[in-house]
């Protein structure tokens, strides 16, 4: 049972993301009847399905959201924008119903109930309840009479042959042909000629067939939403056929097949339904590719990335002991192994593309987080998405769902003025906010904008200076201003509100994306909004590092995180104060931190013009790092120390190198902040030792 109530929300998911594209087009006015169809659609399967789980809440909810698209697509109901308010309201609470279903006991959303009121109110009152299902009667073909037009009319034949598990997995054929009825005249004939004597009947097995003549919709997808909780229970074959049909039907209906045409016969196109992502062609005759998908378990995915990580590795090995061997590069081994190479990073990349997925999902879930924080602040506010075909690692995706919330909760709340504000200075009531997102040497960039008032960089140090994170006296440049709105407990807002105000979410922000590997940026103009950019990996996997020897050790340095390096002269390395020193790049004095003191290894001489200068980017502040020289640039496997050693500060992760040997993956982020620390402790018990 576990395995279907995955199988359901991960149904759900795929409905909800059809239900918010098409609300898009709805919003943007470039619907059609299709697309009002596809939202009735949406929700009647969410609802069908969730009532064969027993989700009440859910089911009353989606009856009630259905019963008012019911009246937009019979057109008895125009779609104003109050109506177009509480029908994308509805579809965020239903999506939260979604999610709230998967956890036992979870609370109804506080907005349920107000929503249902206004739905009823849009239907004109109180909905009808919807009565019960009755007992189906199945009644031969032949004994039915069908009254049609003159005009050719299109019909669906429907074979329907349930497997056994289809009544182990709790599914009922009624259900399915009650779901069929509702979409026109529908007859049924029951097929047992395959029902065995008692001598040979088992209880186990499934010998009833089903032959369905629906006529009423040309809608196929419709019929195909009727079946798609069932794929794999049951054999389904559906024949669309275009004709005039006789008023009354014959004894014997035709049957699944697809005979060769002839003027006198009907053209009749046979359509398999083996997935509910596969569309049937129309009856154009026009063909259509077929695009299947595959759900694996995430587990699955993991254990194939590891053993990838594997072969790479495995791959560094046999390199490194083929070229001290002294085989010379030409020979048939050495080409051998780079085919080996070549594969394995085949491999690789495929492997990482099966996690990659889409931000499309993400984008939509902060919709709705634009919206009730919009509704919250009682500002109009229009949200945008640009690139959401962009992909990324599927984990990182599922981790990047808080920070967005923060980021974009802020935008509306901090970020976009006031009506009145906004009419003031000439903008439009309606606020903008933008999310997007696109690939960039490598990287995926997601940037959060907003067209409020900027960023006040005389506020942000002021009230800095008040909850004395930095001195009265600090003099910082603009983006170290900016970065402290990720100080701990620092917040510009007046007054706690159900959004913001208590100094939390902002340090989250940066802890969360830290350890995903990626970076914050902030830009921002005075009058004309703010920018927070976020640079990300691809992937949590494999890391393009420079390998670097430290003291007797070799550590990883990412290059994501490199600026340049430097072998300066000597006169380019000064001591400013006992332990601290500076190096001088084109006028610029950058502070150096040793590694070597750092980690607390040997060897931890001062720096000077015989050592390695590696500029790194960390916390927009450049810093150069001493090393005692480079080894290689590569490609290595990421291993965290997490699960099997514990945190580091300073460490972000470890890999395997070629050699067998273990590398330390330095956390570039880190190291500024543990360079101050201490040099702060050290300065202390330099004034204990004075006294």
């Amino acid at each position: 049972m576990d395995s279907l109530r995955e199988t359901f929300f991960a149904e759900c998911e795929d409905l909800i993301e059809s239900l918010t594209e098409n609300l898009e087009l709805v919003a943007s006015h470039e619907w059609d009847t299709e697309t009002i169809n596809a939202i009735f659609r949406a929700v009647h399967s969410i609802k069908g399905a969730a009532g064969a789980f027993g989700f009440n809440d859910l089911v009353d909810f989606a009856h009630h959201y259905e019963t008012t698209l019911d009246l937009i697509r019979s057109d008895k109901l125009d779609i104003s924008s109050d109506v177009l308010r509480v029908i994308v309201r509805s579809a965020d609470n239903l999506a939260e119903l979604v999610d709230g279903s998967r956890v036992e006991g979870t609370p109804v959303p506080d907005a349920t109930h107000a929503l249902i009121d206004e739905l009823i109110q849009l239907s004109g009152g109180s909905p009808e309840e919807e009565a019960p299902e009755e007992d189906f009667v199945f009644t031969p073909v032949a004994a039915m009479a069908i009254e049609i037009a003159a005009d050719p009319v299109e019909r669906f034949e429907i074979t329907l042959t349930p497997h056994a598990s289809l009544y182990m997995s709790g599914n009922d054929p009624l259900r399915l042909i009650s779901g069929l009825e509702k979409l026109g005249n529908l007859h049924v004939e029951c097929i047992t000629e395959d029902v065995p004597d008692l001598d040979g009947f088992n209880f186990d097995e499934s010998y009833l067939s089903w032959r369905l003549t629906l006529q009423g919709t040309d809608d196929e997808d419709a019929v195909r939403d009727v079946f798609q909780f069932v794929e794999g229970h049951c054999d389904i074959q559906i024949d669309t056929i275009v004709a005039e049909v006789p008023t009354d039907l014959p004894d014997d209906p035709p049957q699944p097949s697809q005979p060769e045409a002839t003027p006198d016969q009907p053209k009749e196109k046979a359509v398999e339904v083996s997935s509910p992502t596969q569309k049937p062609a129309k009856p154009s005759g026009s063909t259509q590719a077929v695009q299947s998908t595959l759900r694996v378990d995430p587990e699955r995915v993991d254990r194939l990335i590891n053993s990838v990580g594997e072969l790479i590795i495995n791959h560094a090995v046999i390199d490194r002991n083929l070229k001290e061997s002294g085989l010379v590069s030409n020979s048939e081994i050495t080409t051998a192994l780079d085919d080996y190479g070549t594969l394995a990073r085949e491999i690789q990349e495929g492997v990482m593309a099966i996690r990659a997925q889409p931000v499309k999902s993400l984008f939509q879930r902060m919709g709705r987080v634009v919206r009730e924080a919009g509704e919250a602040t009682g500002k109009s506010v229009a949200f945008i998405t640009e690139g959401e075909t962009t992909e990324i690692d599927k984990t990182m995706l599922e981790r990047l769902a808080d920070p967005l919330t923060h980021m974009l909760r802020n935008a509306v709340d901090h970020g976009i003025e006031e009506p009145e504000q906004r009419r003031d200075s000439g903008k439009a009531e309606e606020g903008i906010v933008r999310l997007s997102a696109a690939h960039r040497s490598g990287h995926v960039l997601i940037e959060i904008t907003d067209d409020g008032a900027g960023l006040n960089r005389e506020k942000l140090f002021e009230k800095a200076v008040e909850k004395g994170i930095v001195a009265p006296d600090a003099k910082l440049s603009e983006p170290e201003i900016y970065n402290l709105l990720f100080a701990p407990g620092f917040s510009t807002a007046e007054s706690v509100t159900n959004l913001s105000g208590r100094g939390v979410g902002m340090d989250v922000v940066k802890t969360a994306i830290t350890s995903l590997g990626g970076k914050v940026a902030i830009t921002s103009s005075p009058g004309e909004g703010s920018t927070f950019t976020i640079s990300l990996p691809l992937t949590l996997a494999v890391l393009d590092g420079m390998i670097v020897e430290v003291g007797a050790e070799t550590m990883v340095l990412p290059l994501s995180s490199i600026v340049e390096t430097i072998r300066p002269a000597a006169s380019e390395i000064q001591e400013v104060t006992p332990g601290e020193w500076v190096l001088s790049v084109r006028g610029t004095f950058v502070p150096v931190v040793n590694l070597n003191a750092l980690m607390g290894l040997d060897q931890a001489d001062d720096p000077d013009s015989n050592r390695v200068f590696v500029l790194i980017d960390a916390n927009d502040a450049t810093i150069a790092v001493s090393v005692d020289a480079i080894q290689d640039q590569r490609q290595v496997v990421i291993k965290s120390l997490k699960g099997n050693y514990g945190a580091i500060t300073g460490i972000a992760a470890a890999t395997i190198l070629g050699d067998g040997n273990i590398a330390l993956i330095v956390d570039t982020e880190a190291l500024g902040g543990l360079a101050a620390s201490q040099r702060a402790s050290q300065s202390h018990e330099q004034l204990e030792a004075q006294f």
